[in-house]
């Protein structure tokens, strides 16, 4: 009788599941990752990444055939973000994440047919980059005390105000704008706009930063910007709705991605202790070696299996955002602690700038921050699972 390993058993991971994995892996290892030192050195890796993926099937993963997607399940976007872990640079993957599961959605959920057929259907294709702009320097998780505004005039409507650390903002045709849209305080009176990069009054600069370094990142301008009055996506004033939901699938997909840098650190560590010998055998010999690798193991397996099971009901219509928060926290805490004990596994060796464990170390630690910080989760948790005190 043939021995099945747990993943050909999996309840939630098909086998077609597995062979996609695998073909993003391979993609990851044989396109990518060759050149990680040079787009790391050059801060930026080629944009023609984007048609290459629409080519293999890798963007638009949840959207219908005919906005140029490919129809699957949300499970293939977590074994996506999670697999393109190894093309060892956490910029990619975050760049296409940004593309997959932070811009397209709201686009295609909450977007009129043209702004599909222009925006969308430009993105699955891998034609046109996009952009989300929700922080400012006064506000980052709390969405609700953004400060960029715009007014109606005529049929334009005028954005002024900035936006800060947005991923891909330096190169993308379109910036998805968050802005407020009338003196209303909180999260009442806020709108989305499709604002493209030739738009008057738009302007931008890149910001360089210690981690996720070949992913461009943008301090955006809207000074006086003229931006159509087609180009509001959704309903005016229920943008923070709209944003809002669509933060939930962006930080499952960040919670595998965290899963796959850990992998990725993990395996790393494994193959160095195999091969670096100390005082006469590989320290893999070692038990406390061996007891560290052990634990990383254990850690990374079990985060896994709870982003997949979050994920699954995500995708089945429930919508767990305690549970998401979890997945987020605990994913992105074990990817910096795997990625540190990688790090240690390595010595010195690893400190070297050439060497893949500093920029996994370096890498992980965005899990932290990106898409809302262990701290924001912890909040959301907290007010999950304690009872309101009656007043």
């Amino acid at each position: 009788m043939e021995e099945k390993s747990p993943k050909t058993l999996h309840p939630i991971i098909t086998e077609k599941h597995l062979q996609f994995g695998k073909k993003v892996r391979e993609f990851a290892e044989k396109e990518l990752a060759p050149h990680a030192d040079e787009w790391e050195e050059k801060e930026e890796f080629p944009s023609s990444i984007f048609p290459r993926l629409a080519e293999l099937g890798f963007l638009g993963l949840r959207f219908p055939k005919k906005y140029a997607g490919q129809n699957l399940d949300f499970m293939y976007s977590i074994i996506f973000s999670e697999e393109l872990a190894h093309s060892t640079m956490g910029g990619v993957t975050t760049a296409v994440s940004v593309q997959n599961e932070m811009v397209a959605p709201p686009v295609f959920k909450f977007g009129t047919e043209q702004q599909r057929q222009r925006f969308l259907v430009a993105m699955n294709r891998g034609l046109k980059i996009g952009a989300l702009g929700v922080t400012e320097p006064k506000a980052g998780s709390d969405v609700a005390a953004i400060q960029t505004n715009a007014r109606k005039d005529g049929n334009s409507w005028v954005i002024n105000g900035e936006k800060i650390f947005i991923t891909n903002g330096y190169r993308a045709d379109f910036i998805l704008v968050v802005a407020r849209t009338s003196e209303q305080k909180g999260y009442k009176g806020i709108s989305l706009f499709l604002v493209e990069s030739n738009a008057p009054g738009f302007t931008r600069r890149k910001l360089h930063k210690v981690t996720t370094v070949c992913s461009d990142a943008a301090h955006l301008h809207f000074d006086n910007c003229q931006v159509p009055a087609e180009n509001m996506i959704g309903d005016e004033g229920k943008g923070f709705y709209h944003i809002m939901w669509e933060l939930q699938g962006e930080r499952i997909a960040g919670a595998a991605n965290a899963v796959g840098r850990a992998q990725v650190a993990f395996e790393a560590a494994l193959k160095y202790a195999q091969q670096r010998e100390q005082f006469g055998h590989p320290l893999a010999h070692f038990q406390v070696i061996q007891h560290k690798l052990a634990d990383m193991a254990t850690e990374i397996e079990v985060t896994r299996q709870f982003v997949y099971y979050v994920a699954w009901l995500f995708e089945n219509g429930v919508y767990p955002v305690k549970e998401i928060s979890m997945a987020k926290l605990m994913s992105s805490q074990v990817a910096n602690s795997v990625a540190d004990e990688a790090l240690q596994i390595h010595g010195g060796h690893g400190l070297l700038m050439d060497s893949p464990a500093q920029r996994y170390w370096r890498d992980c630690r965005l899990s932290r921050i990106g898409g809302g910080t262990d701290e924001i989760q912890k909040e959301i948790i907290a007010r999950s699972i304690i009872p309101k005190a009656k007043e």
